[in-house]
């Protein structure tokens, strides 16, 4: 069974992966446990603009290495295939190649020892260098086929070339590995030379940033087509808030027709004294009016999916899966019973009052339909807290030390810790938990730690880090492009 891993993006971002198979029924379930110090809660972060603006998915067709050579003998079967066929598969060994790249060369940018990341991006480098030879042994000779070929290429060198030029320009500095970045920036230069004796863009385009920068954006986009899943998202219980907006202003209704007709009743006539009076009735009924239709609906929508989402082929435009989505700020009390023992098992420092922000999903997914040659789909999403680290404090406490009668101090930064727990349900099966500790001060992510759970909770165990260099390995020693 397939597991869900979490790990940082970015500086204030972290993400999850998992797989789901043919057949798949999924509940995912993620639980961040907010310190209130860090001052959010449903009064100072909307739930909807924060799903719209810091939560970012992809879900792709997946392959472990056990089909992706599958593909790529296809790929070089060019002579038995159509058109459209040639430029799916050849999109879907791009897009494998590009994705490949990204998520090596961030996990390299965390390194920060000199001899380690040095080495590393020295095989990164050789490993780049050995991919795009093996791609470019099998460039059509066909017209028709050769423009896709051209804009796959394009991208692929491009983008190797911007992502260990950004490895460079933020490595850390040592005269001792001159040699390996000699070695990358040779690298980059005959990338940069390869594109231009092709032609493949124009010298006003390679001169103006924002002119490539897009164009690689549309090529990115071109060779996502058949492998990157059409998202179809839908807003659930809208016509539900539509009723629950009715019956609140309904309510209000009439309580100030009450009082309107016991105003009147009160005063004889119309007089200045009835004006300021209904002037009061109809202001309170603006300033409660909204409170209580919040009121009613955070009620009604407690534990309700708050979108739907259709996943489809673009190609053949069959729904790959259907998944509902769940948003919200909970009470301690709703928390599953599982999940409230794992907190208990915290030091005793930790054990502070926290807002529960929830983020859940439930994915159903198709018993058939897939492209020929894959029998999983892999979901990545993306939680931004850019919008948590707004309202942290910044350190602006010093230590004092004495040493030798001087005194020194050293400034501290103020930091938080998230807690957050992932639950996994698969069909009917037990729940599997995992417990993380998530360190973050107002600028950056510090380090995301796993730790240990109470006995009785099943947990959930990654793929090794072993059995991930044996599925690298065995794919590159299997693929038909290494020949």
């Amino acid at each position: 069974m397939s597991k869900v891993k979490i790990k940082q993006e970015e500086s204030l971002s972290i993400k999850f992966i998992h797989q789901m198979e043919l057949g798949d029924n999924r509940r995912l379930d993620l639980y961040f446990f907010l310190p209130k110090e860090m001052g959010i809660n449903p009064q100072s972060l909307n739930e909807e603009e924060y799903y719209h603006s810091s939560i970012t998915g992809r879900r792709s067709y997946y392959s472990s290495g056990l089909h992706l050579p599958l593909v790529q003998s296809r790929f070089v079967s060019q002579k038995k295939r159509t058109v459209d066929e040639f430029r799916l598969y050849l999109n879907l060994f791009a897009y494998q190649f590009a994705v490949a790249i990204e998520t090596d060369s961030k996990e390299l940018a965390q390194v920060e020892d000199l001899e380690t990341f040095y080495g590393s991006l020295f095989e990164l480098s050789e490993q780049v260098v050995n991919l795009l030879k093996r791609f470019r042994r099998n460039e059509p000779s066909d017209e028709k086929w050769k423009s896709y070929f051209e804009n796959a290429d394009n991208y692929l060198s491009w983008l190797c070339e911007q992502r260990l030029l950004k490895l460079l320009a933020h490595a850390p500095r040592s005269s001792d590995f001159t040699e390996i970045t000699d070695k990358v920036v040779a690298l980059c230069r005959a990338e940069a030379q390869y594109r231009e004796d092709h032609n493949y863009n124009s010298t006003q385009t390679i001169k103006d940033p924002n002119r490539i920068a897009n164009k690689m954006l549309l090529l990115r986009r071109l060779i996502q087509q058949g492998v990157v899943l059409k998202e179809e998202l839908k807003t659930l219980g809208v016509g539900l808030k539509k009723m629950t907006t009715g019956i609140a202003t309904g309510m209000v209704m009439l309580v100030v027709s009450a009082l309107i007709i016991k105003a009147q009743g009160f005063f004889s006539g119309l007089t200045i004294a009835l004006v300021l009076t209904l002037a009061v009735i109809y202001g309170f009924r603006e300033i409660f009016k909204d409170d209580i239709r919040n009121a009613m609906w955070r009620i009604i929508q407690r534990g309700r999916p708050r979108w739907s989402r259709i996943l489809r082929d673009t190609t053949s435009k069959n729904t790959i899966a259907r998944q509902l989505v769940w948003l919200e700020f909970m009470r301690k009390k709703e928390l599953p019973e599982a999940v409230s023992k794992i907190l208990t098992k915290r030091h005793s420092q930790n054990k502070i009052d926290a807002e529960i922000f929830h983020y859940g999903i439930h994915t159903r997914v198709s018993q058939k339909d897939f492209l020929a040659g894959y029998s999983r789909i892999q979901e990545q999403v993306n939680f931004s807290f850019v919008p948590f680290a707004r309202n942290l404090e910044r350190g602006k406490a010093k230590i004092y030390k004495e040493q030798d009668g001087k005194i020194s101090n050293d400034s501290v930064e103020r930091r938080y810790q998230v807690n957050l727990i992932v639950a996994l349900r698969e069909g009917k099966q037990a729940s599997q938990y995992a417990r993380y500790k998530i360190t973050m001060n107002r600028s950056a992510i510090i380090e995301i730690t796993e730790s240990d759970l109470p006995s009785g909770i099943e947990s959930m165990e990654e793929l090794p880090f072993q059995e991930e260099l044996k599925v690298k390995e065995e794919l590159k020693a299997t693929s038909p492009l290494s020949e």
